[in-house]
């Protein structure tokens, strides 16, 4: 249930774009012109900018935010756990409880709260998301100012005209344990909806658990700093935010355009599994599986996707033999795509990263290897 303590430090390691004290990034700019931003159009509104541990309570994580007990996104398959009390916090707003608790014992009575950092959380092997996605919570909170869907609807609009201008957008609903009248945030790509966060009014309750009575209210906005700041410069790979391709890292210090650089060919290779009756084979939990059976290579991964499922009873009997399939078990084939950034893989380091993701995936008895596995 508990992450091991190689996979804590390599965690903790990892370096967090939002944090000017590991090196500037764009995604600082980011930050910045939100912040600038919303301090303009409440120039009476303080500004507290977090910057908290890592790793948070379990109750400031889900408890404190109104999540039930019984929440899927609790369960060790989501939520990286250190211990059976503290976890990886799996996003910022999990700052904002021990701000809230600040706020109430604090003579202030109308204050932003700008929390941003790195999250960890299971996630799908696509061009537009990671295990450690960097997010901000944007809190406004106030005794001064009653604060409803109206004012939401204006912070909504002055965020996404502040880091995507000329952009379209809409919001449709959504439902958080933290908010009340939810929204979620979605940007025009072409002819594609693309989700930059979420939204809503703070939830009375969420705001009395921390000592601040009926005399308060707040606004919550929870946008994604990695998709806004690839929306803005036209990146298509969440990969390259990280790159240290020194032609590609350099344009990550501006908001400028994203130049392509030269891309590395593409490497395919379809498996063919052998997975039990329950085992899940959703995005998340797949990305999460291939991201470990990778390791420090799981940057190459550039996909992972389930193309094709079939039951133990609509197999032929051939097929059932070939597989070793047992009553209840499924074939499920999945497509991994591998391209790193900085080279072109050989076929021998393709199909041995091949092997290993298989390795970990397939539970038949019959293993079809096509490279050496380390």
């Amino acid at each position: 249930m508990f992450i091991s303590a190689d996979e804590l430090h390599d965690a903790r390691a990892l370096r967090d774009l939002t944090d000017p004290r590991q090196g500037s990034h764009a995604i600082q700019l980011i930050v910045d012109s939100i912040r600038t931003a919303l301090g303009r159009a409440w120039p009476d509104t303080e500004i507290w900018t977090r910057r908290d541990h890592r790793g948070v309570s379990l109750a400031d994580n889900y408890d404190d935010l109104g999540y039930a007990t019984d929440a899927v996104t609790r369960e060790a398959r989501y939520t990286r756990y250190i211990s059976a009390a503290e976890v990886l916090r799996s996003h910022t707003s999990a700052m904002i409880p021990p701000a809230l608790r600040e706020l109430a014992a604090s003579g202030s009575t109308d204050v932003l709260m700008v929390c941003a950092g790195i999250c960890y959380r299971r996630d799908s092997v696509d061009w537009q998301h990671t295990g450690t996605p960097h997010m901000i919570d944007l809190w406004r909170i106030s005794r001064n100012v009653t604060l409803g869907e109206l004012e939401l609807l204006e912070m909504i609009d002055r965020l996404v005209t502040t880091v995507l201008p000329g952009q379209v957008y809409r919001t449709v609903p959504a439902v958080h344990p933290y908010t009340i009248h939810g929204r979620q945030i979605d940007v025009l790509l072409a002819d594609q909806w693309i989700e930059i966060g979420e939204c809503g009014v703070a939830a009375p309750a969420v705001l009395r658990k921390a000592g601040l009575d009926e005399t308060w209210t707040g606004l919550a906005i929870g946008p994604g700093l990695d998709r806004l700041l690839m929306l803005r410069k036209g990146v298509r790979d969440i990969r390259l935010l990280r790159s240290t391709d020194p032609r590609v890292a350099e344009q990550m210090l501006d908001l400028s355009p994203y130049k392509p650089v030269s891309a590395m060919p593409a490497v395919r290779r379809d498996l063919s599994l052998v997975v039990g009756p329950d085992t899940d084979m959703s995005d998340e939990l797949l990305g999460d599986r291939v991201r470990r059976a990778l390791g420090a290579d799981a940057e190459v991964a550039e996909s992972v996707e389930v193309r094709g499922e079939t039951s133990y009873d609509d197999l032929t009997e051939a097929a059932r033999m070939r597989l070793r399939l047992a009553p209840g078990q499924r074939n499920v084939l999945v497509r991994l795509v591998l391209r790193p950034l900085d080279r072109t893989l050989t076929d021998a380091e393709a199909n041995q990263l091949r092997d290993q993701v298989y390795t970990a995936l397939h539970e038949g008895p019959v293993l079809e290897l096509i490279g050496a596995v380390s």
